[in-house]
C-alpha cells in the first residue's frame, strides 16, 4: 500500500475531523457521526453476504439507529433500544422467511443482522458520549493516541518486525510493530495531554494512553478477521490507500468505549 496515497487520503480527513469535534454544535457532529457508523455497518454486512449470510441492511441500519438515539436523547433507555430493535428483526423476519427455501438461511441471517448493531453502533456512539461529556480536547486525545500508535506500528513493524503477532487475522502485524505502536501511543498520550489536558496528571494520561491503544491492538485484528474469513484485504475501497469506512473505525470498536470509561471512572 502506497504511503503517498495513504497520506493524499488522511489529510483532508484528519482536517474534516479536526473542525467537526471542535467546532460542530452537538447535532451535526451526531448526525456526522451516524453516517460514518452507517457506512461502516453496510460494509459489514457486504462482507456477510460473501458468506451468503444474508444480512437484512436496512433492518440492521434501523436498529443501529435506535441504539444511537439513547446515546443523543439520554430519557430513552438502551434496554428500551434493545428491545425496540429486537421486536423489530423479529417482526421483519417472521414475516418474510415465510417459505422452506428461505429457511435454513434464517439463523446465520437473524444472527448477523442483530450482531451488526451491538459490534459496530453501540460502541461507536460512545465518541459522541467523550465530546458531549469532556469536551473535544479529550476526543483529540483518544484520536492521538489511536493515530499515532497505528503510525508507529507501521514504521516500527514494517522494518524490524519478525514475530508475527496475529498470523491468521493480521499477517503483517508483528509483536515489534505492536511495541513501537504502545511507544508512540504513549509519546501521543503525553504530547496530548500537555497541550491540550494539562489538568489531567501526567502518569494517568500516559497509563490511559497505553491500556487504551492496547485495546485498539486487539480491536483491529478483530475487524480483521471478518475480513479474512471471506477473502478480502479491505472492506471497501472507498477510501483509496485505506480501504473502508469499516477498516478505519475498527480500533475504535473498543478502544473508544474503554477509554469513555477510564475517563469517567479515573480521570474526574
Amino acid at each position: 500500500m502506497s504511503l503517498r496515497k495513504r497520506t493524499f487520503t488522511a489529510l483532508p480527513l484528519i482536517g474534516i475531523l479536526f473542525v467537526v469535534v471542535k467546532y460542530a454544535p452537538d447535532w451535526v457532529f451526531f448526525l456526522f457521526g451516524q453516517a460514518i457508523i452507517v457506512a461502516a455497518l453496510v460494509e459489514f454486512y457486504n462482507l456477510a453476504e460473501r458468506k451468503q449470510l444474508l444480512p437484512q441492511k436496512i433492518v440492521g441500519c434501523v436498529m443501529a439507529l435506535l441504539v444511537s438515539l439513547t446515546f443523543y436523547f439520554p430519557a430513552i433507555p438502551l434496554e428500551v433500544a434493545l428491545f425496540g430493535g429486537l421486536l423489530l428483526a423479529a417482526v421483519y423476519f417472521v414475516v418474510t422467511f415465510n417459505t422452506i427455501e428461505k429457511l435454513p438461511f434464517f439463523p446465520a441471517s437473524f444472527a448477523v443482522t442483530v450482531i451488526g448493531m451491538v459490534y459496530i453502533s453501540f460502541p461507536l456512539n460512545f465518541l459522541f458520549r467523550i465530546r458531549s461529556e469532556a469536551g473535544p480536547f479529550t476526543l483529540y486525545f483518544l484520536f492521538a493516541v489511536i493515530f499515532l500508535g497505528d503510525t508507529g506500528a507501521y514504521f516500527i513493524g514494517k522494518p524490524f518486525g519478525r514475530k508475527k503477532m496475529t498470523p491468521i487475522a493480521s499477517p503483517n502485524k508483528t509483536w515489534e510493530g505492536s511495541a513501537g505502536g504502545i511507544l508512540f501511543a504513549l509519546g501521543g498520550a503525553v504530547l496530548a495531554r500537555t497541550l491540550l489536558l494539562p489538568e489531567v496528571p501526567l502518569w494517568l494520561a500516559a497509563a490511559s494512553g497505553v491500556v487504551v491503544h492496547a485495546a485498539a491492538q486487539v480491536s483491529d485484528p478483530l475487524e480483521s478477521l471478518f475480513k479474512r474469513a471471506v477473502g478480502v484485504k479491505d472492506s471497501s475501497n472507498f477510501l483509496p490507500g485505506h480501504g473502508g469506512f469499516f477498516d478505519r473505525i475498527d480500533s475504535l470498536i473498543l478502544s473508544g468505549p474503554l477509554f469513555y470509561f477510564i475517563v469517567k471512572l479515573f480521570w474526574k
